[in-house]
């Protein structure tokens, strides 16, 4: 649909969608060989899926902890790696790795924190905090090794302000009053404006590290 609604409006190149469960590896990887098959490889990888389930340090199920986990943290780093790799195979040294962060409002004041840099008093995102902070964690490291590697393909990571999306539905998904509240605390960020971040991050030059 959202290919479609692409081409219908005249925008430039083609959306081509690939269906995907990022918690598991199989299919991540499967992803991964079909744009090699279809598309020689991978030049850009935006890492911006992520989700968070109301479970509590101290009550939560292990069950959502994992999830949390799988797909914030494990397949970040997947994705990462199969990305660099088909870039490297490529010899593509101008490549790029973009990692989105997050943020959350607090309910005290309702201002937006960072979850990957400050840990928000809402015993319900404590551990979803936790695998933010590790894409904080995942991301300098990935620019320090890529560093290492003697190459100029770029990490950065992307922290937005609270971003209008269907995230709080999916956090308080017994409670669509509360999720909509979310987005009626503040003015928040749309969809285009991460798209544009992102467009000046892939668009500053060769010299300049955007992290």
């Amino acid at each position: 649909k959202l290919a479609a609604e692409c081409q219908s409006a005249g925008y430039p190149g083609t959306l081509i969608p690939y269906k995907c469960d990022l918690s598991n590896e199989e299919e991540i990887l499967s992803m991964f060989s079909a744009i090699k098959t279809l598309h020689q490889g991978v030049d850009v990888c935006i890492n911006n899926a992520g989700l968070a389930r109301p479970e509590p340090l101290l009550s939560g199920k292990t069950e959502g902890w994992r999830t949390m986990i799988d797909v914030n943290v494990m397949a970040v780093s997947i994705c990462t790696r199969e990305a660099y790799q088909s870039m490297k195979e490529r010899n593509i040294d101008d490549g790029h790795i973009i990692n989105i962060n997050s943020c959350q409002p607090c309910a005290l004041c309702s201002l937006p924190l960072l979850n990957g840099h400050s840990v928000v008093p809402q015993s319900v995102v404590h551990f979803y905090s936790a695998t933010k902070y590790a894409v904080t964690a995942l991301t300098e490291g990935l620019r320090q090794e890529l560093r290492e590697a003697k190459t100029h393909i770029r990490a950065t990571c992307i922290s937005p302000g609270l971003v209008e999306t269907g995230f709080a539905f999916k956090l308080h998904d017994n409670d669509p009053e509360r999720a909509a509240a979310t987005y009626e605390s503040i003015r928040c960020l749309k969809a285009e404006d991460m798209a544009n971040a992102v467009i000046y991050v892939l668009s500053a030059p060769p010299h300049v590290q955007v992290g």
